[in-house]
């Protein structure tokens, strides 16, 4: 019971953080990042699915609905699976990526991130000699 009322709460300030003009409506495009920001893991397809399911705008109602969808959501990884993926990058076996052959895997492979995206993230990890120790990376990355 106690967890399900601070589940609740955390959604509603998640929600009113995002309502910035206090009109208990979001525009469909920050639904993505606000389940992100409740540690969601959807891909793009989910969150365009999920657009296109609420019209240009949704509410509180309407979001709890998304959140509590029957068949969840896919959790986000381990540390390991990351690090196994970033590997096959990893011509030298040392634990480091070139910087661009990373900012490459983030803008073009799989889920696709853009350059804006990529800055944000790689923002105060340390780049020695345009590497990046991706073990560092992917670990920091996921207790945020």
């Amino acid at each position: 019971m106690t967890q399900d009322l601070t589940r609740f709460i955390e959604y509603r300030e998640a929600f009113a953080l995002f309502d910035k003009r206090g009109t208990g409506q979001l525009p469909k495009e920050t639904l993505g990042e606000l389940l992100r920001s409740l540690g969601q893991n959807p891909t793009q397809a989910e969150v365009q699915q999920l657009q296109g399911q609420v019209g240009n705008t949704f509410d509180y109602d309407h979001f709890l609905q998304i959140l509590n969808r029957p068949d969840g959501w896919k959790p986000a990884g381990t540390a390991d699976e990351f690090i196994k993926g970033f590997q096959v990058f990893d011509k030298a076996g040392n634990g480091f990526i070139g910087a661009g052959e990373l900012r490459y895997v983030l803008t073009q492979l799989g889920e696709k991130m853009s350059d804006e995206e990529v800055d944000e993230l790689l923002k105060g990890f340390q780049v020695q000699d345009g590497q990046i120790n991706y073990h560092s990376f992917v670990r920091s990355i996921l207790a945020q």
